[in-house]
């Protein structure tokens, strides 16, 4: 604030010293200018008449002479400050408005009120850095589960797309260097509340000094960065960032479970989605046979690297070799738009293709092209810009990736499900088998509406009563979290798909398993049973209902009444 009332006295240091001159020559004059009586005496106006006078002369808002009629030589100086004034006055109105349009003060005023709505904020909140392709999923999806977020990007038409976004909660965003430690400062970046600082622009060096000045001035806070090479990855991880995501080597990793794994990933692809989406149908990539993958960047290596150990016979179409190196196998050199360039990859005999450029023009164009040689391909296709998701929505490939989206995803699924990149991990060394049987019974919980998944603690309030029934040789167990409140023999529609207990982990965990305070699970079903179990878990007479039989009475006279009659 400060600053802003600095700027201001500045620039109209020249226009409000005017004023206060034209003023004073004016009130002096007529103090010292003397009127005259009728009977040829002689007055003067007072001070404080002389400035009433001039106040609301100045104003062009009516003339009386006061106290009494002006002399000639009265009004021949009222004249002459009446054009000095409204001249002043002009060029004071003049330097405010100019003021008002100058680029320095609308940016110190924008920053004071950036910086009040971010102080004010009494929670926390995820600063992100970058409002993009993946800063833009990723803002909605913390507001729609109810998270602040403040953001800071250099690109002044993504501040004014925030503000036009409906989003559930009011998001702080100011145009701003992220590079620079005075905006992440100004962001709230050493705020007790500030839970996180995530790095989401293009750049690889803007994300990598701001994870280092996050860590540097806020080491408590989580750093989340984006980054799409390995040596900017190695240089975050060195000082110690929290997670580091590479949507290519993440996508990689998922085509290559695909191809192994393909219930996996249908169950990964599900879970990793909003809530309340459509159960997918599983994808499944071939496993043998020629795969083709045009361009041969950052994409295409790690594609390579990650299919090569598999065992999948590759060839490469790749117009510029010499810059982005060679593959150990087969290459073709070219775009993989013409249709000769496709045949010398033996197009024909191939069983799937990846249009992986960084054009998206030129990746529509090799899916197009492809299709027509070879109408059964499996088709993996790179979008770059959201703009033309239409256009690759029409174009029909069996998997699109988006390097921006899946980022978002895999932070809002950090954000949001803690517990789910566990699971998933964990479900990684199970065989395909066993994700299958577990898709069946997740679709099996189907209604009319897709089942959600959800977390539940287990909070202090079950405490007590546990040790009571453990008292009574009736321990509470996930079973009896499962039961339903209303009927005990009746199950909820709900799959309990990890159990941790401090550093401990269980996927799939034994029904029989005790229940503690402190232990968290992942779960999977119906909403109606997401209600039940918090309200079994919350409710001393309802837990000890699911786990005895008994149902208590309800108020402390029937209690009474009970121990009177026991």
């Amino acid at each position: 604030m400060d600053s802003v009332i600095f700027l201001i006295l500045r620039r109209m240091r020249a226009p409000l010293l005017t004023l206060i001159l034209l003023y004073s020559v004016a009130i002096i004059g007529l103090v010292l200018i003397p009127g005259q009586h009728p009977d040829g005496s002689r007055w003067h106006l007072s001070l404080f008449h002389a400035f009433y006078f001039v106040s609301y002369m100045s104003t062009t808002i009516g003339f009386g002479e006061l106290p009494r009629e002006f002399s000639d030589a009265q009004r021949i100086w009222v004249t002459l400050c009446i054009y000095a004034t409204v001249t002043g006055w002009l060029y004071s109105v003049g330097s405010m408005i100019a003021l008002l349009q100058d680029k320095a003060l609308r940016r110190t005023m924008e920053e004071h009120r950036f910086a009040g709505h971010v102080r004010r904020i009494k929670e926390d909140f995820y600063l992100v850095c970058g409002y993009g392709q993946t800063g833009s999923g990723l803002v909605r999806a913390l507001t729609e589960r109810s998270q602040r977020a403040v953001v800071l990007d250099n690109h002044p038409e993504r501040i004014d797309l925030l503000k036009l976004e409906s989003l559930q909660e009011f998001v702080p965003a100011l145009r701003a260097d992220v590079r620079r430690p005075d905006s992440l400062l100004l962001a709230g970046l050493r705020s007790p509340y500030c839970a996180g600082v995530l790095a989401l622009t293009s750049s690889n060096e803007v994300n990598l000094k701001v994870a280092l000045a996050a860590k540097l001035m806020h080491p408590d806070a989580k750093v989340i960065c984006r980054a799409d090479s390995h040596d900017v990855e190695a240089n975050m991880a060195s000082f110690g960032t929290d997670h580091i995501y590479d949507p290519f080597d993440i996508f990689a990793r998922y085509l290559s479970t695909a191809i192994d794994s393909p219930c996996l990933t249908a169950l990964q692809d599900w879970l990793g989605q909003l809530h309340s989406s459509m159960l997918p149908e599983p994808i499944y990539p071939p496993a043998e046979g020629l795969w083709i993958i045009c361009g041969y960047g950052r994409f295409g290596k790690a594609l390579y690297s990650q299919l090569a150990a598999q065992g999948v016979e590759l060839i490469v179409v790749e117009m510029e070799p010499e810059r982005t190196g060679l593959p150990p196998g087969a290459l073709i050199k070219g775009r993989g738009t013409e249709a000769v360039t496709l045949e010398q990859a033996d197009i024909h005999r191939a069983v799937g293709i990846i249009a992986g450029t960084d054009n998206d023009a030129n990746n529509l164009s090799i899916i197009m092209t492809a299709k027509e040689l070879n109408p059964n391909l499996f088709t993996v296709v790179r979008e770059n810009q959201l703009m033309n998701e239409e256009l690759f929505r029409a174009v029909d490939a069996d998997i699109l990736m988006h390097p921006s989206l899946i980022v978002a995803q895999r932070i809002r699924i950090l954000l949001s499900a803690p517990l789910l990149t566990e699971f998933v991990s964990q479900a990684d060394r199970e065989p395909d088998s066993w994700s299958c049987e577990l898709f069946s019974r997740i679709v099996a919980l189907a209604d009319e509406r897709p089942p959600i998944l959800w977390e539940l603690k287990v909070g202090e309030t079950f405490g007590p009563v546990a040790n009571q029934l453990t008292g009574q040789g009736q321990e509470p167990s996930l079973q009896d979290l499962i039961r339903d409140p209303r009927n005990r023999d009746d199950p909820l529609a709900a799959i309990c798909l990890m159990h941790t207990r401090g550093s401990h982990c269980c996927v799939l965990p034994d029904l029989s398993q005790r229940l503690r305070v402190g232990d968290q699970l992942l779960l999977c079903g119906r909403p109606e049973a997401r209600d039940w179990m918090q309200w079994t878990l919350n409710n001393p007479d309802v837990l000890t209902y699911v786990v005895t039989g008994v149902s208590l009475p309800r108020g402390s006279l029937w209690r009474w009444l009970q121990r009177r009659q026991s």
